[in-house]
């Protein structure tokens, strides 16, 4: 008897093979086999005249999906069916949530079998889980497929309703979504607090005072009886104190006088506290935790986490890494119980087992928390992990054993000193046990907080006893704007709010950062003002879908469709049919809202206004005077929240006056000009005419402001590219330029050009053609950065004849033609992937392609209940879908 095996990945399959019979064939889906059409494209030829056909959904029929098989998926299925063939059972053990039990339907619906089906769930890849597993499989769970299938209706409805719409209304390739959106708002919402934050200014003092030789910090407290205002006392919106009369507020002058007659004072210890106080360990990680975690002290995106935790669990080391729970089995309570007793000692391991209650209402995405898997957990430095999956992995192995580790004992210290009618007070910290804090102790939002694993030492000191002020300063302070969300708070607010599964915020960061609704900034995402505009535009005329209760709601009910609570279909209807359905408000919106109204953006506070047009955002200035308003572009990185009031007066000068002449060429006796252009300042040779429309130009280095460009340091700019002469062996030229990665030479500027990339210790503007031939006689190899390595070469494209390649990048391997990349999907191994899998994602990422693809909805991909095909699998299809009251 011979049993197929289908899982999602070609690692999982290599993993799970080793713990299965011989006579156990595995084979991959690749992932998802079926989906909503993508495109116009993807419809069949015989509903291509149907108006619902591109949403995918025929909302008139019971709300009917139309799955069809991408074209990158069809071989796959077919070679699905030829193993199906030879084999006597089938064994469906894709993830176990509800994306998985989704793709474990649709695999039923295609491949229609004639042999037993079976349902294998494990949470772990390990030889004890996997034969557990075999022992007790089931039936595939129709209430979660129809929950995926709801959630992936609706967030189509959604997605492909509002786009068009905002498309024209405001630009072209934006897109809506139902999670989407809202994560967005939140990031305009953050900002608008920022734009209207006003500053606030305070001083205080801060003292070093001497206790027979031992120096420690004391911050002043309060002045006659009187507190000394905080930044806490402020109002954001006016930069004003709150309630005056309660605290005192002291500028810099006060604030140095107060300073002068305390240093006449003598100091004195008059009150001394202690408090004890005891840390517990946080629980587990669960999905979203994990990726805030990771964000915080790996600096890794969500995406990224969730890439490498796939990863991981695909080769046995975690547990499934899609989960809102924190329990733990007591398999993992007992290994992680045994590491801290070898580890730590027995001093270090709680007195009872710990376990967690998970507090989100409908966690049932896993059974356990993200943990290392199997009963004996492999430390870190005994896995042949490297690099960032080692760093994850030593994440979670740490939180993991650290749940089982004895609380923290903690005393807290405060000493209140006096100096005449002022007290300071000094805070200490004392660690009496460490506890969890040898293992792991959890990472902060915010940069300047230090670690609670770190002691604070103050000296004994006993009340009454005099002190000696070795300095006395005093510290001026300024209030804070609210900070922008970074891929961790924004993800933490989602989960806090119900918005969204966890396992899909990845997905909804990345889309908002692709899409240009923000820009990352460091570790932190600015909106962008097309995020303002679309913000703005859904705030009015759709409330609800950007609210985050009612998104919320919305979320919860889709969770009661999963335990049969809620019926599906009745809840379908009343959102997006009827009066005040959706269908109905975008058609009637569509009459009202104005184009014109809707790409505007007022920036009261720097008396502007903002447009987003079909090339970026510009200004629009009102001269005031009758004549045409006046326009002008704003570089491609600006945002609300750096845009300041001199680059407008700049920009509105510019077009007013003409751009900033900074003086003449020396050598040609051109004028040189200073301007701002889509792509950020540029100093221009000459002007342009229609005989030279297109004068030279060269953007400012990194780093150079406006203000410090000089005539010479503009001379110097336009000097490149430099022609350092010929190459003695083949007569070719060279020359050195500055480009989009840094400064290079180049051999055969017209002709083929062989570049070098040049060293830290070259200058694009003095390097001589002795240095340059010296670089070109280098292997390419031995450049800044090593040539990339090809894993894989699939063909030549039938287009352009020109290699289609695999290369490993910073975040995985990609597949590249020309100069197109494209990420591997998530499952998809090097091994595994196709010429003709492979040409679907460069297309996808080509820039003519890009533009044309409709607009997306957030939701995670999740399947129907009827369905229809694409031509090749039309009767497999429809047969199968009848029958699914068997599955």
């Amino acid at each position: 008897m011979s049993t197929l095996v289908i899982v999602e990945s070609p690692t999982k399959a290599r993993t799970i093979r080793k713990f299965l019979p011989a006579d156990y064939r595995v084979e991959a889906s690749m992932g998802h086999v079926r989906d909503l059409p993508r495109s116009a494209a993807d419809v069949p030829a015989e509903l291509k005249g149907e108006e619902w056909a591109t949403l995918g959904v025929n909302v008139a029929a019971g709300f009917e999906p139309l799955y069809i098989v991408p074209k990158d998926k069809q071989k796959v299925v077919k070679e699905l069916k030829t193993a199906l063939e030879n084999a006597d059972e089938l064994l469906l053990a894709t993830d176990e949530d509800r994306e998985g039990e989704s793709i474990s339907w649709h695999l039923l619906q295609l491949l229609n079998p004639k042999v037993p089906v079976r349902r294998m769930v494990f949470h772990e890849i390990t030889d004890e889980a996997i034969q557990a597993a075999l022992r007790n499989c089931r039936e595939v769970n129709q209430q979660l497929v129809r929950a995926q299938e709801t959630r992936r209706i609706l967030d189509r409805l959604v997605g492909y309703t509002l786009s068009p719409l905002l498309w024209r209304k405001i630009a072209p390739h934006l897109s809506a979504g139902r999670v989407q959106s809202v994560a967005v708002r939140l990031l305009v919402q953050r900002e608008r607090e920022r734009l209207a934050f006003r500053k606030g200014q305070f001083w205080d003092l801060k003292a070093v005072l001497d206790q027979r030789g031992t120096l420690f910090p004391a911050r002043l407290v309060s002045v006659g009886g009187q507190r000394v205002a905080t930044g806490n006392d402020f109002d954001p919106a006016t930069g004003q104190l709150r309630h005056p009369n309660a605290v005192l507020l002291l500028d810099e002058a006060a604030a140095n006088a107060l300073r002068d007659r305390l240093l006449t004072e003598t100091w004195t210890v008059s009150e001394q506290e202690e408090r004890q106080q005891t840390r517990k360990p946080a629980p587990p990680f669960t999905t979203s935790t994990l990726q805030q975690e990771a964000n915080r002290k790996l600096h890794l995106s969500a995406r990224e986490t969730m890439r490498i935790a796939q990863k991981l669990y695909e080769e046995g080391y975690i547990t499934y890494m899609r989960t809102d729970s924190v329990h733990l089995s007591e398999q993992a309570i007992a290994a992680a119980r045994s590491c801290v007793e070898t580890m730590y000692g027995k001093a270090f391991l709680s007195p009872q087992p710990r376990q967690y209650t998970t507090k989100t209402k409908g966690a049932q995405e896993a059974h356990e928390a993200i943990r290392p898997a199997g009963s004996q957990f492999r430390p870190p430095q005994e896995t042949n992990l490297r690099d960032r999956e080692l760093d994850l992995y030593e994440l979670i192995w740490k939180r993991t054993v650290a749940t089982q580790m004895a609380d923290a004992r903690l005393t807290l210290l405060t000493v209140s000193i006096t100096a005449g009618d002022a007290l300071f007070r000094a805070h200490g910290k004392r660690i009496d046990f460490a506890g969890f804090f040898r293992a792991y102790v959890e990472g902060s939002d915010d940069p300047d907080a230090a670690l609670e694993s770190q002691e604070v030492v103050l000296p004994l000191m006993q009340v009454g006893e005099i002190l000696r002020c070795q300095t006395l300063e005093s510290v001026g302070h300024e209030t804070q704007p609210p900070p922008r969300y970074t891929e961790a708070s924004l993800v933490k607010a989602l989960e806090q709010a119900g918005i969204g599964r966890p396992s899909t915020y990845a997905t909804i960061i990345s889309t908002i950062q692709d899409r240009e609704y923000a820009l990352r900034r460091g570790n932190a995402l600015e909106p962008t003002f097309t995020a303002f505009a679309v913000t703005s535009l859904l705030e009015k005329y759709f409330p609800d879908l950007v609210d985050i209760n009612f998104t919320a709601r919305m979320e919860q009910t889709l969770d009661d469709i999963s335990t049969g609570e809620v019926e599906w279909l009745p809840y379908l209807e009343s959102f997006y049919l009827g009066e005040q359905g959706l269908e109905q408000q975008v058609k009637e919106r569509e009459r009202t809202i104005e184009a014109t109204e809707a790409r505007a953006i007022a920036l009261p506070e720097l008396n502007a206004e903002v447009v987003v047009g079909r090339f970026g955002p510009f200004i629009v200035y009102q001269n005031g005077n009758g004549s045409e308003p006046i326009k002008a572009s704003l570089p491609q990185d600006a945002t609300p929240g750096s845009l300041n009031r001199e680059q407008i007066e700049q920009l509105i000068r510019q077009k007013l006056e003409g751009p900033d002449k900074l003086g003449v060429h020396p050598e040609t006796g051109e004028p040189i000009f200073l301007l701002t252009g889509r792509f950020g300042p540029y100093v221009q040779l000459g002007e342009a005419t229609a005989d030279n429309p297109k004068p030279k130009r060269a953007s400012l280095p990194k780093g150079v402001s406006p203000d410090e460009v000089t005539l010479d340091l503009a001379v110097t700019l336009l000097s490149l590219p430099r022609t350092l002469g010929v190459h003695p062996d083949s007569g070719k030229l060279i020359q050195a330029n500055q480009g989009r990665f840094g400064p290079y030479i180049v051999l055969d500027p017209d002709g083929e050009k062989e570049y070098r990339s040049l060293k830290a210790e070259d200058s694009v503007y003095t390097i001589t053609l002795e240095r340059a031939l010296e670089l070109l006689a280098m292997p390419k190899s031995t450049r800044g950065r090593a040539k990339k390595q090809v894993l894989a070469v699939l063909g030549n494209h039938p287009e352009t004849n020109e290699p289609v390649q695999i290369f490993d990048g910073p975040y995985g391997p990609y597949v590249n033609h020309g100069k197109v990349n494209a990420a591997l999907p998530d499952g998809v191994s090097v091994e595994a992937i196709t010429l003709e899998q492979a040409l679907p994602l460069l297309a996808a990422k080509a820039p003519q392609k890009t533009s044309r693809q409709r607009g997306s909805a957030t939701g995670t991909a999740g399947k129907t209940r009827k369905t229809k095909s694409a031509p090749k699998t039309t009767k497999t299809t429809k047969t199968a879908s009848r029958k699914r009251g068997s599955a």
